[in-house]
């Protein structure tokens, strides 16, 4: 390398570096706890899943949801049609009806006998046997609209509800099916998302319930993004399967993911120590790194190689991987 531009290059990087000093502060390097944040894949998974049961036996019909669509609680998603309940509905009303001519031709009887026996023509025995007829015929017509209610309840019971709001993750039927009372039409993801995450159990004593996670929105898998979701573990099971430490995080807005995809989850596993200056103290010249020190009155250029932005209680600084010492006062702009 010449030597004209070795002697130019340091006049150029001493004029920078007393513009610099021109207005500076100094920064006392300490080392300073930084958490280790790890990044795994969290599946999304749902709080409740619900069946919506049949309540009567007969055949589907009108299935009204398919899978993926949002329902709300009450939602009536299919209909169960028994035909034996329409043929029962037509004998009770027969029989409604044939109750209630007796009853009137026993009311009849009944206000005949009264007005004979005001004459004396007709005894007291008379009297309470019609009256006792038109009692039986009543409770018989009252017994058979009971069971006609009944049957009309049933009818009401083929409409299949939505038992709570969510999306709906199967419908294993088809129109047309023949099921039996309480055998599934469709089951829903109700009661919100959460994220379930499976962390190498050496990670183990570095996670706890209340830690902050950061979520990648949807579709970010395997790549960095601007655009992310806070969350907070609010489960971490006691025991470990396969290596693994189960833990759950609740993430509000995830209600956008599919039940089982997949998403970045960044969360904290453990702390150290490293040493940190604030990235205004570091001056990148021709590819080259440098913090300007104070040694007493003078001021001294070395060379650092940094890493990654670190979060500190003094704020995000950069940290300084080799180049540094604790104990050195570094110059800062």
């Amino acid at each position: 390398m010449p030597r004209a531009f070795v002697m130019l290059v340091a006049l150029h990087l001493a004029a920078m570096f007393a513009v610099a000093g021109a207005a500076a502060a100094d920064f006392k390097v300490a080392p300073v706890k930084v958490t280790v944040m790890k990044s795994v894949y969290g599946e999304v998974q749902t709080r409740d899943t619900l069946a919506a049961r049949a309540r009567i036996g007969g055949t589907v019909h009108d299935i009204s949801v398919r899978v993926g669509d949002e329902v709300k609680e009450g939602d009536v998603i299919a209909t169960v049609v028994d035909p034996k309940l329409a043929l029962q509905m037509q004998a009770l009303d027969a029989q409604i009806k044939s109750a209630a001519a007796q009853l009137d031709n026993a009311r009849t009887t009944l206000e005949r006998t009264q007005k004979l026996f005001q004459q004396g023509a007709a005894t007291k025995s008379s009297l309470d046997q019609a009256q006792t007829n038109v009692d039986v015929l009543s409770s018989q017509l009252n017994t058979v609209k009971a069971n006609r209610t009944v049957v009309v309840q049933q009818a009401k019971e083929g409409a299949v509800l939505a038992p709570g709001s969510g999306r709906v993750l199967t419908v294993p039927l088809a129109d047309g099916s023949v099921m039996l009372p309480g055998e599934t039409v469709a089951t829903m993801a109700t009661g919100g998302y959460f994220l379930r995450l499976a962390l190498p159990e050496r990670y183990a004593g570095g996670i706890a319930k209340g830690g902050e996670v950061v979520v990648a929105k949807r579709g970010v898998l395997g790549k960095a993004s601007a655009e992310t979701l806070k969350g907070t573990i609010v489960t971490v099971y006691p025991e470990i399967e396969n290596g693994r430490v189960m833990a759950d995080v609740e993430v509000p807005g995830l209600g956008g993911f599919f039940v089982g995809e997949r998403t970045l989850v960044s969360l904290p596993v453990a702390t150290r120590e490293a040493i940190a200056v604030p990235p205004a103290a570091v001056a990148t010249r021709h590819g080259l790194d440098f913090v300007t020190l104070r040694k007493g009155p003078a001021k001294v250029v070395v060379s650092v190689i940094p890493g990654e932005p670190v979060r500190t209680p003094q704020g995000v600084m950069t940290e300084i991987l080799t180049g540094l010492q604790p104990g050195d006062e570094v110059v800062v702009p």
